[in-house]
């Protein structure tokens, strides 16, 4: 454990002291994906205990930042940790909800941990949210249509809802804005989207469609994204004000119509 510590610690130094702490996402990703994603080419299933050790790393990275946020005295160096909080989620997140792959999925479904209990596209996306210390509303947020869930976080100038876009057009202009943690809704659905720096996505969502489960899914693969007519999507980490609320835990109140 003290190991992978001050290995994430070493890189997240360095992005604060080059101001630029995306530039090694690569480098943390890789770090997660090592660590916790499945070992096999099998089906993956629910890994209750990867995803406890994952978010006591998270929360204590987060610390760690907020300390150096606390302590910053100047608006670039409040910046430079701000751009090192954005590499840690876009790595770290990512990390989180491959743990859940293989969860079932249920209409009804509050599941909140990976396992065999069922979950809901809502519960999957605000349980993820919640346990990676965003401080909102667990059962309200889940609760709400995904343009609520969206706007919780987002302001209304950064949430973009396209209908009866043309796919490839609309993975195209995801990928427009850089990488980053998306949250997309859909016709009746709510997912995660992340837009990795290499120009492909993921699409991680509690399907309710075959396999009825929480899956993983490619551009290609991405079916349900590519049959919603209408769509709603936001960057979560693209914006300073959600980073430095996650680094404050600074509430989001649930968004209701």
């Amino acid at each position: 454990m003290l190991k992978l510590l001050g290995r994430l610690t070493a890189l997240l130094v360095l992005g604060a002291a080059i101001a630029a702490g995306w530039i090694f996402y690569p480098e943390i990703e890789q770090f997660f994906r090592q660590r916790f994603a499945p070992k096999t080419e099998e089906a993956p299933a629910p890994d209750l205990n990867q995803y406890l050790l994952l978010i006591s790393e998270l929360h204590a990275h987060r610390q760690r930042l907020l300390l150096e946020y606390q302590q910053a005295a100047t608006d670039e160096e409040r910046e430079s940790v701000l751009l090192s909080t954005r590499a840690l989620l876009e790595g770290a997140l990512p990390a989180l909800m491959e743990c859940w792959l293989g969860t079932p999925w249920d209409f009804n479904g509050t599941a909140h941990q990976p396992g065999p209990d069922k979950v809901a596209c809502g519960y999957f996306v605000s349980s993820v949210l919640q346990d990676a210390a965003f401080n909102i509303e667990w059962a309200p947020l889940a609760q709400q249509p995904s343009q609520n869930i969206l706007g919780t976080f987002l302001p209304e100038e950064e949430m973009h809802i396209r209908v009866d876009t043309d796919y490839e057009r609309f993975v195209d202009e995801v990928l427009s804005f850089g990488p980053g943690i998306h949250i997309v809704g859909l016709d009746s659905h709510v997912a995660f989207l992340v837009a990795q720096p290499n120009g492909t996505i993921r699409f991680i969502h509690s399907s309710g469609s075959s396999p009825w489960c929480v899956v993983d899914e490619n551009r290609t693969t991405a079916h349900t994204l590519q049959r919603s007519r209408y769509r709603v999507f936001g960057n979560l980490t693209a914006n300073q004000d959600v980073l430095a609320a996650w680094l404050t835990q600074q509430p989001f109140p649930t968004k209701k119509n």
